[in-house]
């Protein structure tokens, strides 16, 4: 693993989306691995911002992202759909039709979860992954206990991930208890991944993932197996790494 510790977290924002822009300069028919959640607002701003500056292009990438909440329609305000529609896709020039996402709303939630796994496959699996990282050590809605070879599939979401997340909803709905995501091991298929996580309250997460045991309590430590994993992170994030000095050694920042 490659730990970058950042200033703050718009330091840590920047040095994702310039990790990102280099994937697809270098490799413009790149296939990217997206997430959605707080972490990743900042992520795409600096995204678009360098887009607009002519730094990177889309135009030849395609995209699937992690996951989606089960019931929701593609046009729901809180689904994952519209949310990289606004943060993302409507801002750059990714081709219509080369962004994919699950169907929320299929009727058959099961048959949608191995579509989509399918189509991931056809794709030729992702080069580049992004994450972030939940209070509990999740990546994607791989909640803890999930399988470390899972693939996509329809996964039941805790109540603390529920509560994390029903500040996107309004007031009085809840987040729905299912979700389709990519599996652990869908994950783990692809070329790079990069995991970024800002702030105190992912400090716990952050040491159990990096320092601590590979284990399903704590999905995101697979990451230590992955053989190109970069954990970009900010101070807060980082305070409780106990190796925090020689991470800052190995790659100063």
């Amino acid at each position: 693993m490659k730990i970058l510790i950042l200033e703050d977290a718009a330091a840590a924002a920047e040095r994702a989306a310039e990790i990102i822009a280099a994937q697809v300069t270098a490799k413009p028919g790149s296939v990217l691995g997206l997430a959605t959640g707080g972490t990743m607002e900042a992520v795409y701003e600096r995204l678009i911002a360098l887009h607009r500056a002519g730094s990177a292009s889309f135009a030849g990438a395609s995209s699937f992202n992690l996951d989606e909440y089960v019931g929701l329609a593609g046009d729901h305000p809180c689904s994952y759909r519209r949310y990289m529609a606004e943060k993302l896709f409507d801002q750059i020039d990714i081709a219509p039709g080369a962004a994919h996402l699950p169907m929320g709303e299929a009727a058959d939630p099961e048959a949608e979860a191995a579509r989509y796994e399918a189509a991931i496959v056809a794709a030729g699996d992702i080069d580049l992954q992004l994450l972030g990282l939940g209070l509990n050590g999740h990546i994607g809605f791989n909640e803890p206990t999930s399988s470390l070879t899972s693939i996509t599939r329809l996964k039941t979401l805790e109540r603390s991930t529920r509560e994390a997340n029903s500040r996107y909803f309004p007031d009085g709905d809840e987040p729905p208890r299912l979700a389709i995501t990519m599996g652990i091991g869908t994950i783990m298929r692809a070329r790079e991944v990069l995991l970024v996580a800002t702030g105190a309250a992912k400090a716990r997460a952050v040491a159990q993932v990096i320092e601590g045991p590979v284990s399903a309590r704590w999905p995101g430590s697979v990451l230590q197996m992955h053989r190109h994993a970069t954990l970009v992170l900010d101070r807060a994030a980082a305070s409780e790494l106990e190796l925090i000095d020689y991470y800052l050694d190995v790659h100063p920042e």
